[in-house]
């Protein structure tokens, strides 16, 4: 359902419901921050609230608000709801708790929450249980708190289900203007990417925050990210739960692996949103992206005046996906020119301390470090608490090599607490962006330069629970080979039919037993055979049913390929090590399907198990053309099928230089 929130969180006028102390402090927030709309306090008692004349009733309104904040019992609430939305009121913020969150019902057995949805109608609403929104561009506050918020001309906003961390994340002071601050509460109607959808219309929101408990309406959040790339709003996201455990369901090494984080790790680089680990991490990349949008690359420059800096920001970037590449000619000449020959110039460079104080020459030095091809120079430079007008010097320095190179220039303060809050905002207002934290400052240039656009084609999506069987192998790998996948010859049999069947294919063979998901732990397979080994094999195996197949020679590595229906995400393809080394290793990647076949290639990439596929140690290469059909037969199947399957799994995809033939394959799809 399309809903225009431009009135909710842009008002001319606002109503707040009720009289306690939460309600007079929407009034008095609103009043502080320079609320030029007006404002009607709405109670049936009181003479006034927060020193303004009460209206007995909404009914008595002189205008429909644009916006209003119902501060009231839930009860209450509902009926609040269906009177504004009567009146055509813009939006309204729930305040109230007692819905959802309680699993409250009235009389009939109806939830609350269904009631109060249904009583809004077409009306917007946050919440409920939500602390509502501060609008530092406008002065409009509905919010019933307090909070470090203050007047902006534009900046990023913030959207949170928790209040108290909206409210922590208002204290900030680390010069990043907030434009926004909203809290979404249950959103038992307005979901987080509708609302961040509507303050994308605000030109003056430069860049937006989310900190993300789950995925909702999957599509949404797909026309957001598609919406933000066109619009060129990065957008950041604090997605909690990666220590979630993993899925119940072990039938397959899949399910085990790929955890309930996997799916949203997948779908955010889906979308093309940078992910974050923290909060400070989440303020230093807003920051990042305020000051000049997504970082071009991952290259970084880093000067400070010593040897321990400068190594703590090459030891921090390691593992990460940035990089600080050698002086190219051009740095190597101007920096010897401004630093003179006592200095062992590199990147990350300790300047040492010879030219401190003496601006000029230190403009001179830190311009020699920027670069066209270097996506952010770092300034590392602490500022001591005792005095820090010191280091004055570092901070005009740093403002003249923004100003003279037109780079991307950041001074960075190893520690947070070491950059005060005045300088902070003197060198954002002179063109440099002020970072708190060397570790934070490395995981948002990381986040920044890793924003992408989103995938053209929308995500599978998972569809309802179903009660599913697993197939045997057989059955697995039969409707597989519809599709394309490779297997290897072979046929069911009982024990009698296995002499016969041994005779017609070639060795060696390996003989598995039917009746469990995990037959190796079992002791239902059997590799290497010669066509009369195989019926005393067979004896030896608590089973009645085979399955004879060929070996695969000549694999020079093994792949997993799992798929698991992920209800909040969608159909997550799980790339890694296969065979022996599954568990092992846990080399996995995630991907949703469907997956392009560059980024499937991209993914197989980035495992650990990579080299053996590209021809380790004078070894042949698998043929990677092959391996990327058999994927994309397994993902063939899954789309055709997505209203039954709930799992596959490939385990080991045996990688030779000519093919890529499945071993043994498992499918758990629904019952007939």
């Amino acid at each position: 359902m399309s809903r225009s929130l431009h009135r909710l969180f842009r008002p001319r006028s606002i109503a707040v419901i009720g009289g306690g102390a939460w309600c007079e402090q929407v009034i008095l927030q609103s009043q502080r921050m320079g609320f030029q709309g007006k404002i009607y306090p709405v109670h049936p008692k009181a003479e006034a609230v927060a020193g303004i004349k009460a209206i007995p009733s909404l009914s008595s309104l002189p205008e429909a608000p644009d916006a209003a904040f119902v501060g009231i019992n839930r009860e209450a609430t509902i009926a609040a709801m269906q009177g504004l939305s009567e009146i055509g009121a813009g939006g309204a913020v729930c305040f109230a708790s007692g819905f959802a969150e309680a699993a409250a019902e009235d009389a009939s057995g109806t939830s609350l929450q269904d009631r109060l949805v249904e009583a809004a109608g077409g009306m917007p609403f946050l919440g409920p249980n939500c602390y509502g929104f501060i609008n530092a561009l406008d002065g409009a506050l509905l919010w019933p708190d307090q909070h470090g918020c203050t007047r902006q001309e534009s900046g990023v906003a913030i959207l949170t289900q928790s209040s108290n961390i909206a409210i922590n994340l208002t204290m900030q002071r680390r010069a990043l203007p907030l434009a926004y601050v909203v809290t979404c509460g249950n959103m038992a109607q307005t979901g987080q990417a509708e609302i961040a959808a509507a303050l994308l219309d605000d030109p003056r929101v430069t860049a937006i925050g989310l900190h993300i408990e789950g995925f909702a309406d999957l599509r949404a959040w797909e026309a957001l990210a598609a919406k933000a790339w066109e619009k060129g709003v990065p957008v950041v996201a604090l997605k909690v739960g990666r220590s979630a455990q993993a899925q119940s369901a072990t039938v397959s090494h899949t399910a085990s692996l790929a955890g309930g984080d996997a799916g949203a790790a997948a779908f955010l680089a889906r979308l093309g949103v940078p992910r974050v680990d923290s909060l400070p991490e989440f303020l230093e990349t807003l920051k990042l992206m305020h000051f000049g949008g997504p970082l071009k690359s991952g290259r970084l420059a880093s000067i400070s005046c010593s040897g321990g800096e400068a190594s703590l920001a090459a030891d921090t970037a390691h593992g990460r996906a940035v990089s600080f590449p050698p002086l190219n000619a051009r740095q190597s000449a101007d920096l010897r020119a401004s630093l003179g020959p006592k200095v062992a110039l590199a990147n990350p460079l300790d300047y040492h301390t010879y030219i401190w104080r003496d601006t000029p020459a230190m403009t001179r030095a830190f311009s020699a470090m920027t670069d066209p091809d270097i996506a952010l120079t770092m300034l590392i430079v602490d500022y001591p608490h005792t005095d820090p007008t010191d280091w004055t010097c570092a901070t005009e320095a740093a403002i003249g090599t923004a100003k003279g190179s037109g780079t991307r220039v950041a001074v960075v303060a190893t520690l947070p607490e070491l950059m005060p809050e005045e300088t902070a905002r003197y060198l954002a207002e002179n063109g440099v962006v002020p970072m708190h934290g060397l570790s934070e400052t490395i995981a948002a240039a990381e986040a920044s330069a890793s924003a992408r656009m989103p995938a053209a084609e929308p995500v599978l999506l998972p569809g309802g629970a179903r009660e599913a069987e697993t197939l045997s192998e057989a059955e697995a790998k039969a409707k597989l080979a519809g599709y394309g996948l490779k297997v290897p010859a072979g046929q069911r049999s009982d024990r009698s039919g296995l002499a016969a069947l041994a005779k017609a294919l070639n060795a060696p063979l390996v003989l598995k037993g039917e009746g469990a998901a995990h037959k190796s732990e079992a002791g239902l397979v059997r590799l290497g055979l010669a066509p009369a080994e195989v019926p005393e094999a067979a004896a030896a195996m608590p089973a009645e049913s085979f399955l004879l197949e060929e070996m695969v020679p000549g694999a020079v590595a093994e792949l997993l390929v799992g798929v698991t229906r992920d209800p909040a995400h969608g159909f997550c393809l799980t790339l890694g090590a296969g065979g022996t080394m599954t568990e092992l290793l846990a080399d996995t990647q995630t991907l949703l399907i469907p997956a392009a076949q560059a980024d499937v290639e991209a993914a197989l990439k980035r495992l650990r198990t990579w080299p053996l596929l590209a021809g380790f140690r004078g070894k042949p290469a698998a043929d990677l053309t092959a391996v990327l059909a058999a994927v994309d037969a397994i993902q063939s199947y899954v789309v055709e099928n997505a209203t039954r399957v709930e799992e596959v799994e490939i385990n080991p995809l045996l990688c030779t230089p000519s093919s890529a033939v499945a071993a043994d394959a498992l499918i758990r799809e629904a019952k007939q």
